[in-house]
């Protein structure tokens, strides 16, 4: 829309001739406000359109997006049918521009997507706002797990390691080999006492040959697993 208008201003009069026709105090630029005495606005040369653009307004040095030609002639065909006063009211009175340019098509599609997208914040916003509540619940029970179901997990877990721990060490093979010199040990201490058993009388012969040949049978047996252990390390 605004560079419909950059493209169709009028060429600059003198300060002297605006001052005639009560256009000084436009708030257009001078060069926008065309001549009285022409019955349609001139089509502008280079250097007018070019010193226009230098004294634009504030708010028209940020247009958007440059108009379309399919746009620009929509504009035109809105245009070219009004009287040159009533084209020189848009281009000096400000509430008049306004109210053309709210009744332009475009204008009216981009005030309608505007709105769509405002409505559909506002409805994004307020369906966050409403979830609120349950997002302070989860909250909530996330802290209660933490402080309860997950504590006694952790000492849960605690458990499981020291007995996994405990596991690994008594099938380890230094543990192995520990035991296994504990029992030659016990054996050994058992074999004496059935010796001493047989020197006091305490049993018949029959009795120490069976317990005797047992315990050390037994014992030469962890013996050579020990021996085979130490001399064929595990690993």
């Amino acid at each position: 829309m605004f560079k419909f208008w950059n493209s169709h201003e009028q060429q600059a009069q003198p300060h002297a001739q605006q001052a005639q026709d009560g256009s000084s105090h436009s708030w257009y630029p001078p060069s926008v406000v065309g001549s009285p005495n022409s019955s349609r606005p001139e089509t502008p040369s280079n250097n007018a359109s070019s010193g226009f653009n230098s004294q634009r307004p504030a708010e028209w040095s940020h247009s958007p997006s440059p108009v379309s030609p399919a746009e620009a002639a929509g504009v035109i065909t809105l245009l070219k049918d009004k009287s040159v006063d009533a084209l020189r009211k848009l281009l000096s009175d400000k509430d008049a521009y306004n109210q053309f340019l709210q009744s332009v098509d475009q204008v009216k599609i981009q005030n309608n997507i505007r709105d769509e997208l405002r409505k559909e914040t506002l409805q994004l916003a307020r369906n966050n706002l409403d979830k609120e509540p349950q997002i302070m619940e989860l909250r909530n029970q996330c802290r209660i797990i933490r402080t309860t179901e997950l504590a006694a997990a952790q000492e849960k877990l605690i458990e499981l390691e020291r007995q996994k721990d405990e596991t690994l060490k008594f099938y380890s093979p230094a543990s192995f080999m520990q035991r296994l010199q504990d029992a030659m040990n016990a054996t050994e201490e058992e074999s004496e006492i059935v010796n001493r058993q047989l020197l006091d009388g305490e049993i018949d012969i029959s009795t120490f040959v069976q317990k005797y040949k047992k315990l050390r049978t037994s014992y030469h047996r962890r013996a050579l697993i020990l021996l085979a252990a130490k001399t064929y390390p595990i690993g």
